[in-house]
């Protein structure tokens, strides 16, 4: 079975500030975060670089053959070094580069990056609140990014405020550009009301929702996760099996569990077919990025089994 994970990141330093608070590496794995420390990657990576060859040892290990890294404010922007990453391991990583909506003139930023060969462009939606108001998605610059895209081929990772607040601007932006491939994250933010509202977007045949982040949603119940399970098998009854892929949101989610228990539980689960599983975890990814990557990656045994 090819495995593919839709939903992670990677940077080399957090040095940024979100709504006004500050956001930096400190040490063994931890940052200052607006306010508060935590763990934002496992102790062990004592610098705080979460880079492509960690992550890379930990695919190999997992079984997985390639990553969608996309990118997020908190993170602050990694364009140069996501740049690097894909030209060094073209076969293992997809990557999309952000610009910062938030700031005046980023429209020309993002151009850049397209031309640059991003074969993504990522969108954290929900942060974009600006001492003048939430930027839509349906703005004149946006939507002259999103026709940019469409003609040169680039696909659009988003994440949604939560629930319904930003369907109906999606909804405008398919209608507007019906070849734009969009991948819709965080499972539509599934342990919040309104969720399946985003999942319904993927009715288009343009759209395609990835569960990046769901163990991070369901951590109260933790492995193994049978919340997240049925949320997607009522996703699958909604939209086909066929719309949905595997995200893990590496690497924030391996503090609390290994990166092979963020897809395993849904190897083991009876609720989702033998056939559902290979579209979930892997075919369905293949199709929509376009990933012609094979390599052979053995099962490795544990020292404690």
């Amino acid at each position: 079975m090819r495995i593919i994970d839709t939903h992670s990141h990677l940077w080399l330093r957090q040095d940024t500030v979100v709504n006004g608070m500050p956001i930096r590496t400190l040490e063994n794995g931890r940052s200052l975060f607006m306010g508060e420390i935590r763990q934002m990657v496992p102790p062990f990576i004592i610098d705080g670089r979460n880079t492509a060859e960690i992550f890379l040892s930990n695919m190999d290990y997992a079984q997985v053959t390639a990553a969608v890294v996309v990118q997020e404010f908190i993170d602050g922007l990694q364009n140069d070094y996501l740049a690097d990453v894909q030209k060094r391991y073209p076969d293992r990583f997809i990557v999309c580069g952000m610009a910062d909506y938030r700031q005046p003139g980023w429209l020309d930023q993002a151009k850049e990056l397209i031309n640059q060969g991003f074969r993504g462009i990522a969108i954290p939606g929900h942060r974009l609140q600006t001492p003048q108001g939430r930027i839509s998605l349906t703005c004149p610059d946006m939507m002259e990014m999103f026709r940019l895209m469409e003609q040169k081929g680039v696909f659009l990772s988003i994440t949604l405020e939560d629930g319904a607040v930003q369907v109906p601007e999606m909804e405008e932006v398919i209608q507007e550009y019906p070849d734009l491939k969009i991948a819709v994250g965080h499972f539509g933010m599934v342990t919040v009301p309104g969720w399946m509202e985003q999942i319904k977007l993927a009715h288009h045949k343009n759209v395609m929702i990835e569960s990046g982040g769901i163990t991070w949603l369901f951590n109260d119940e933790f492995y193994p996760f049978n919340g997240a399970v049925r949320a997607i098998r009522e996703a699958a009854d909604e939209v086909g099996m066929d719309k949905l892929m595997w995200g893990s949101d590496y690497p924030r989610t391996i503090t609390a569990i290994t990166y092979r228990m963020s897809y395993d539980f849904i190897l083991k689960s009876t609720l989702v077919t033998d056939r559902e599983k290979e579209l979930f975890l892997g075919e369905n990814a293949t199709r929509f990025y376009g990933i012609e990557t094979k390599i052979d990656l053995p099962y490795i045994k544990n020292m404690s089994e």
